[in-house]
């Protein structure tokens, strides 16, 4: 491996304890909005909306209104577990001859066909309807303990105080400044005389990017409540400035759209018990995953070579599997789509002092989603389309009302030991595999969460190549080397090689949260 970094440079977040609850996310200052929740007498489902909101105008390029997702919950008074749905869906109105194709491949993160004009990669025609705000509604409503609009009304506070440019903003918006050019609210919203803005040098200067319009949404939809986003006036301007530029999600499809309760997939391992999304997320392969390392693994004090061989050669099954028989297709399984490079995606984890538990991902897609922020209401969108193939007439080609295939993966597990950790992860079809690895080192090793976090990984997602940490012993690197085209990698901020992860976890009354070292603002925040 060539590279220019520091051998000596060590990144480390240690675990954040507490007998209170516990907000990880990859964004501190949603955290503390969410943790200032529980504070306030708010159970975990209230941090979750209130999080989410928060995130959404913080971290515009990962998620946000215009966006979805899944959550999986567990609530201790009634010992039960259960998922909210909320991923996207093409909109009914959408017309597949909208989107011919030219040849050539196309150059985002899917090896799909070339659309003419990257219509289904980014823009108005990129749309699918989005779940967030559905998704919180659906928990809000089972769940919440406080208003919704008090669960609403930080993210639009922090929406009016600007979005702050600090190094990381810029390198995020100049990753996607090309086509956020291309649309004058995104070009308004985002960058600065068409450039990625820059923070400044003097200690007391600081530089904000404007977000009143998505404040003033934000208020609205605080005010009217979470129907107005579907069937209300923030519903008419967002579906009226998509067709405004020859996009197709209606104020018919934003009315039709519903999260959905589900029942966990439930997946025992080691003696204790992994509850993930099912259908149309990555829970089924990871219960795939889990199965061949329940009969394959065998723990011992510490992972070793044999140990992530075996990751490596499950994860890579479990992938096969997974590549020829997912999709959405009248309801059945059928051929479906992957990532090959990491998504737009956000995730955190909340524990409250009564054990409550959530693992919350949501998505745009690709980074800043479809690049295309509505002009009335200052939401960014997302991309959604792009995760359909644009060939006619196969399995998962490009269809009215067809679900998204997804690689998310939020778990709420439970040890054999009477422990439970929330965990999931960003990256795209990173995710799995540290996820995978994360309830290992917890549920085969024993592992507390600081130990758990900070131990190095491997990512077997990018077909037959199997990445390592470079930490990882040189006896975990020989054996990996002879077994696989293997390359070793640094953790690092940007482009990151490794998914980045948020874990609360919880033994008696004693919580704890983390998140990936190499995150430059997520934190765990603990309730004051």
């Amino acid at each position: 491996m060539a590279d220019q970094f520091s051998n000596s440079q060590q990144l480390r977040k240690p675990a954040v304890q507490s007998k209170g609850g516990i907000v990880a996310a990859q964004s501190r200052r949603a955290a503390e909005v969410g943790a200032a929740v529980l504070a306030a007498g708010g159970d975990c489902v209230d941090a979750v909306i209130a999080t989410t909101f928060a995130i959404g105008t913080l971290e515009p390029w990962m998620s946000g209104m215009g966006g979805g997702g899944a959550m999986v919950l567990y609530r201790a008074k009634e010992n039960r577990y259960e998922v909210i749905d909320y991923g996207m869906r093409a909109p009914n109105s959408l017309r597949v001859e909208d989107y011919p194709l030219t040849g050539g491949a196309a150059s985002d993160i899917f090896p799909w066909p070339r659309v003419k004009d990257d219509r289904n990669l980014h823009g108005p025609g990129s749309i699918a309807v989005p779940g967030v705000v559905a998704g919180m509604e659906e928990a809000h409503r089972r769940h919440a303990k406080m208003p919704w609009k008090e669960l609403v009304a930080p993210g639009a506070k922090l929406a009016g105080e600007g979005l702050l440019v600090d190094w990381w903003t810029t390198l995020m918006i100049a990753s996607s400044a090309v086509d956020l050019r291309r649309y004058p609210a995104s070009a308004a919203a985002y960058l600065q005389d068409g450039l990625p803005p820059n923070a400044q040098w003097g200690i007391k200067a600081t530089v904000r990017l404007p977000q009143d319009r998505l404040k003033a949404t934000l208020e609205q939809l605080a005010a009217r409540g979470p129907r107005d986003f579907y069937e209300g006036e923030i519903a008419r301007s967002v579906a009226a400035d998509i067709k405004a530029a020859g996009g197709a999600l209606s104020v018919e499809d934003l009315a039709a759209f519903r999260a959905y309760h589900r029942e966990p997939l439930a997946i025992p391992y080691r003696s204790g018990k992994v509850f993930a999304t099912p259908e149309l997320t990555a829970g089924p392969t990871l219960a795939s995953t889990l199965r061949q390392l329940q009969a394959k693994l065998s723990p011992g004090r510490a992972p070793d070579a044999a140990v992530y061989t075996e990751y490596a050669t499950a994860l890579q099954s479990a992938y096969r599997e997974r590549l020829s028989d997912m999709g959405d297709a009248d309801g059945r399984r059928a051929l479906g789509a992957e990532h090959l490079a990491p998504a737009c995606t956000t995730h955190f984890s909340v524990v409250d002092k009564d054990g409550n538990m959530a693992a919350v991902t949501q998505t745009l897609l690709s980074t800043f989603g479809s690049k295309f922020v509505t002009p009335g209401t200052g939401i960014t969108m997302n991309n959604g389309i792009m995760w359909f193939d644009p060939t006619p007439d196969v399995p998962n080609s490009l269809a009215p009302g067809k679900r998204c295939l997804t690689n998310y993966t939020p778990v709420v597990a439970e040890t054999s030991d009477s422990r439970r950790l929330a965990v999931g992860a960003s990256g795209g079809r990173r995710i799995l595999p540290a996820v995978t690895q994360l309830l290992s080192f917890a549920m085969d090793f024993g592992m507390d969460l600081d130990a758990a976090i900070h131990q190095p990984r491997i990512d077997a997602s990018e077909g037959a190549v199997v990445i390592g940490d470079v930490r990882l012993p040189d006896a975990v690197h020989g054996a990996l080397g002879a077994r696989f085209d293997y390359e070793q990698a640094r953790i690092q901020t940007f482009p990151m090689k490794f998914a980045c992860p948020s874990v609360v976890m919880r033994k008696g009354t004693q919580n704890s949260g983390a998140t990936e070292s190499a995150q430059p603002w997520g934190d765990a925040v603990a309730e004051v």
